[in-house]
C-alpha cells in the first residue's frame, strides 16, 4: 500500500531545518567555488592536458578522453551533463570515438530524499501535499534536473508529479556563467578560419536557453499543450493531460504502460505497428515543417498504454525552433537525393550553411554532391540513412569553414532519433518509404507558406512602395549626374580576426622597439660612460637594468613569435 501523505507531512521544525540546510548549500554555490570544482575534476580525471592544448592523436586516445570527460561531467552535475549532450550533437567538431563515449552519458543520478521534495510541493502547490490522496515517496525516475513521482489526486485521477530538484536552478545559472566565460576565452584562441565558422558562445547560449526551459515546469506544460494540438489528428498517438503546473512542479496524467522498446512483441499486429509508425513519422514531419522540433524523441520518451493501446509522447521539456526556410531547404534536399539529383541537392543544402571568407564554394559544392550520390535509394536500416546524411553534410560544411545554424545540430539529432524509433517499431518498412507518404503534406506546407495572405500582403506593400518611390529616386540620381555630384562612397572594414592580427603585429613591433631601446641605452651607459658612470650613484644599476630588461623582453618576444607564428 502506498504511503499516505499524512505520514510524510513535514512538521514546522523539519521545514525550518530543511530550509536552513538549503540556504547554507545555496551560499556555497558561487562562481569561484564552481571554478575550483571544475579545476579539481580536470586534475582528478587526467584532463589537465587540455589546458595546454594536448589533444589525442589517434582513435583510442580520443575514446579514452571521452571516458574521462564523461566521468568528470557526471561528477560536476546537471549543467555539465547537458554540456555533454551539446558535444554529442556537434559531431562536426569532435571525432566519432569521442562523441560515441559521451553518448553513454546518462542523465540519471541518485534521488534526493523525499522530505526535500515534499518541501517544494508544500511551497509550490496551493494546497501543498493535500493536493493528493497519496503520493509514493519512491521516485519513478530521478534525473539531474527533476524527479518524477506517482500520486493520486483528490478526485481519484492517477497522476505523475515532476518536481525540479532543490537548488538546481541556482547551480545552472552559476555554472552557465562560468562556462560562457571559458567559451569566450577559447573562442579568442581559435585559429581565424575555425573562429569564423564556430561561435562557441552562441552555441552554448542556444542550447542552454533550451535547457533552462526544463527548469520551468510552466514552459514544459505549455509545450505539452502544443504537443496535444499537434497530435490530435493522429488516431494512434496521444499526449498526457496537464492537470497543474507551477514553476517547479508539473502534475500530469499518469501513463500506465511500457516504454516503446519494452512492450510485448505480440501486443500489436503488424498492421497496428505500421499505423503507429506512420503516425509517428508524420507527426515529426508536421512539427519539423512548422519550424518546431522535439529535441529528444527517442524511444524512452514514448510509452505504449496498456489499456487504450495508444502511443504517448512524453517529456516535452526540450523543444526548439528552427528557421522555416532552413527546414524547407532540408526537405527539398532530401527530395532531390531520393530522385538521384545530387547536384541539385548540393545547391539546395548550401542555402542552409553560411559561407565565410575562408570558404571555397566550388570545393564545398563538389563534396556535398559526392555525398548525396551515396544516399540515392539507400536503405534507411543501413548506415546511410537520412540522419547520417544531415550530420555528414554539417561536418563537410564545418570543414569548409561555413557557419552552421545553431539549432541545426539539435534538429538533425531529433530527425535521427525519430528515424531510429521508426526502424525499431516497424523494421519491415523503410523510413525512406514512410516519408514519401508525407510528400503531399510537405508540398502543401510550402504552398501555404509561400502563398498566404500575410506573404502576399507583405509582397504587395513592398511592391507599392517601390513603385511609389521609383520616379523620385530616379529624378534624384539624374539631378546629381547633371550637376556632376554623383558620388559612390566605399568604406573598407577589416574582419574581426584581421583586426586582432593587426593589433597583435603592432604590439609585437612596439615591444620590439622598447626592448631594443632598453638594450641599446643600457649598453651605451655601461660601455661609454667610463668613470663618469661609476661616480654617479645608481647610474650603473640603471644601465644594467636596461641591458638585462632588453634581453628579457627580446627573449619573451621571440618566444611569442615562435609559439604563435606572429
Amino acid at each position: 500500500m502506498v504511503e499516505s501523505t499524512r505520514r510524510v507531512r513535514l512538521s514546522a521544525e523539519e521545514r525550518f531545518r530543511l530550509k536552513r540546510e538549503l540556504e547554507v548549500k545555496a551560499k556555497a554555490i558561487t562562481p569561484r567555488s564552481r571554478m575550483r570544482a571544475v579545476a579539481s575534476a580536470l586534475v582528478r580525471h587526467g584532463l589537465s592536458q587540455l589546458l595546454s592544448g594536448g589533444l589525442p592523436r589517434n582513435e583510442e586516445g580520443w575514446r579514452a578522453l571521452g571516458r574521462r570527460v564523461k566521468k568528470a561531467f557526471q561528477e560536476l552535475g546537471p549543467t555539465y551533463i547537458k554540456l555533454g549532450q551539446v558535444l554529442v550533437t556537434r559531431q562536426e567538431l569532435f571525432p566519432d570515438p569521442f562523441t560515441d563515449e559521451l553518448k553513454t552519458l546518462l542523465d540519471e543520478v541518485p534521488p534526493m530524499p523525499f522530505p526535500y521534495i515534499a518541501l517544494i510541493l508544500e511551497e509550490e502547490l496551493p494546497e501543498g501535499l493535500d493536493t493528493f490522496n497519496w503520493i509514493d515517496p519512491e521516485p519513478l525516475a530521478s534525473a539531474s534536473v527533476a524527479q518524477v513521482y506517482r500520486a493520486e489526486l483528490k478526485d481519484g485521477r492517477a497522476c505523475a508529479v515532476k518536481v525540479v530538484r532543490p537548488l538546481v536552478d541556482l547551480l545552472f545559472q552559476t555554472d552557465i556563467g562560468v562556462i560562457k566565460r571559458l567559451a569566450r576565452r577559447v573562442q579568442r584562441l581559435l585559429p581565424p578560419p575555425v573562429a569564423a565558422s564556430v561561435d562557441l558562445p552562441g552555441i552554448l547560449e542556444d542550447y542552454y536557453s533550451s535547457a533552462l526551459s526544463e527548469l520551468d515546469m510552466r514552459l514544459e506544460a505549455r509545450n505539452t499543450q502544443e504537443g496535444k494540438r499537434i497530435v490530435e489528428e493522429f488516431a494512434t498517438l496521444a499526449v498526457p493531460e496537464v492537470y497543474l503546473a507551477t514553476q517547479r512542479v508539473l502534475v500530469m496524467e499518469f501513463v500506465d504502460g511500457w516504454n516503446l522498446k519494452d512492450f510485448p512483441v505480440d501486443f500489436y499486429t503488424f498492421e497496428e505497428r505500421l499505423e503507429i509508425m506512420l503516425d509517428l513519422a508524420h507527426v515529426y514531419i508536421k512539427t519539423f515543417l512548422e519550424g518546431l522540433y522535439h529535441a529528444d524523441p527517442h524511444g524512452g520518451n514514448l510509452m505504449i498504454h496498456r489499456h487504450n493501446r495508444k502511443c504517448y509522447i512524453i517529456d516535452w521539456g526540450m523543444m526548439g525552433r528552427m528557421d522555416a526556410t532552413h527546414i524547407e531547404a532540408i526537405f527539398r534536399t532530401l527530395l532531390h537525393v531520393r530522385s538521384g539529383q545530387a547536384k541539385d541537392a548540393a545547391e539546395t543544402i548550401m542555402e542552409v550553411y553560411e559561407p565565410t571568407v575562408y570558404t571555397d564554394r566550388g570545393k564545398l559544392r563538389d563534396q556535398l554532391r559526392a555525398l548525396g550520390i551515396h544516399y540515392v535509394n539507400s536503405e534507411q536500416g543501413s548506415l546511410r540513412n537520412w540522419g547520417d546524411f544531415l550530420i555528414r553534410s554539417i561536418r563537410i560544411a564545418f570543414q569548409n569553414h561555413c557557419r552552421i545554424p545553431s539549432g541545426l545540430a539539435l534538429w538533425a539529432k531529433g530527425w535521427s532519433a525519430a528515424e531510429g524509433t521508426a526502424r525499431w517499431l516497424c523494421p519491415e518498412i523503410s523510413f525512406h518509404q514512410v516519408v514519401e507518404s508525407a510528400d503531399i503534406r510537405i508540398v502543401e506546407s510550402w504552398l501555404k507558406r509561400r502563398f498566404n495572405y500575410r506573404t502576399n500582403a507583405s509582397l504587395l506593400a513592398e511592391g507599392l512602395e517601390f513603385l511609389a518611390t521609383f520616379p523620385r529616386r530616379v529624378k534624384e540620381i539624374l539631378e546629381n549626374a547633371a550637376w556632376n555630384e554623383l558620388r559612390i562612397v566605399m568604406e573598407g572594414r577589416l574582419a574581426p580576426d584581421q583586426e586582432r592580427l593587426l593589433s597583435r603585429l603592432v604590439n609585437r613591433l612596439s615591444l620590439g622597439m622598447v626592448a631594443s631601446g632598453l638594450f641599446l641605452g643600457g649598453s651605451l651607459l655601461l660601455g661609454l660612460g667610463g668613470e663618469g658612470v661609476a661616480q654617479v650613484r645608481g647610474l650603473r644599476l640603471v644601465g644594467e637594468m636596461g641591458l638585462w630588461g632588453g634581453l628579457l623582453l627580446s627573449a619573451y618576444l621571440l618566444y611569442r613569435v615562435v609559439r604563435q607564428r606572429i
